[in-house]
């Protein structure tokens, strides 16, 4: 896809720039969720600058020049991007394929890397939001998104992203085919999901997108009667401080739907 048919990120902020050894020491904050090692190749390194401070686009391309780690910054801000940023429809779902097909690649040839697993998983499972979860689980992509969230939290238990999108598989399951098929045919119950969703926001506390998927999936699971845990997550995600581009989305996300 051109960089020029990308929209710029609309709230740029010079607290999200993390020039020279910045990244590094606020590494471990910026990659609590996705539990990424830091990269070795100071190009991979620039590549995640880019994606921090919001230059998707650049991010993108910088990242597939490098290859190796970089095609897992590549595969991320195309996705944040895509599900964050991208007004058609059309191109949103191009996008996400592309990053899916990538990432599914990356896997097989790095099975042990985590977030190769964890990549595909997210981009499948907005993929799948997009054609509707009916028809992605007619189309065996259910299966697929929980294998690859198995194997990211196998090899990266901590990983509380994965732990957020293994909570909206169940209850995403169980919102569209009911508790009872769901769980029979797919393996999902709203106690495992609810574990997870617990999960993730204890190994991120300040991670607006652990509250923000853990309230949807409570509404999805529960219905009303979830509607005030739910409002009490968004309003808690709504307050946080975002430190880069992805969490500036999802709080500006949280106090979007609070209005």
């Amino acid at each position: 896809m051109s960089k020029a048919k990308w929209s710029p990120f609309p709230h740029p902020d010079k607290a999200f720039t993390y020039a020279g050894k910045a990244l590094k020491k606020h590494w471990a904050r910026l990659h609590r969720g996705d539990c990424e090692p830091f990269p070795k190749d100071p190009k991979v390194q620039e590549a995640w600058r880019l994606y921090h401070r919001g230059a998707f686009a650049e991010a993108v391309a910088l990242g597939l020049a490098a290859g190796g780690a970089g095609l897992t910054v590549a595969n991320k801000a195309q996705s944040i991007y895509a599900n964050g940023l991208e007004k058609k429809a059309a191109v949103r779902m191009a996008l996400l394929e592309e990053a899916m097909n990538r990432a599914q690649a990356q896997a097989e040839a790095e099975p042990k890397n985590a977030n190769a697993h964890y990549q595909f998983a997210y981009a499948a499972g907005r993929y799948s939001q997009g054609i509707s979860v009916a028809k992605a689980l007619a189309q065996g992509f259910g299966g697929r998104i929980r294998a690859a969230l198995e194997a990211t939290l196998k090899l990266a238990p901590k990983h509380a992203e994965a732990h957020s999108a293994m909570g909206a598989y169940h209850a995403e399951i169980i919102d569209k085919v009911g508790a009872l098929v769901g769980g029979l045919t797919y393996g999902a119950k709203r106690e495992r999901g609810e574990v997870h969703f617990r999960l993730a926001v204890k190994l991120a506390p300040d991670s607006a997108i652990a509250l923000i998927e853990f309230a949807n999936g409570l509404v999805l699971m529960h219905g009303k009667k979830a509607l005030g845990e739910a409002s009490a997550l968004y309003a808690k995600a709504a307050a946080l401080k975002p430190r880069d581009a992805m969490e500036k989305l999802d709080v500006e996300a949280a106090k979007a739907e609070l209005e």
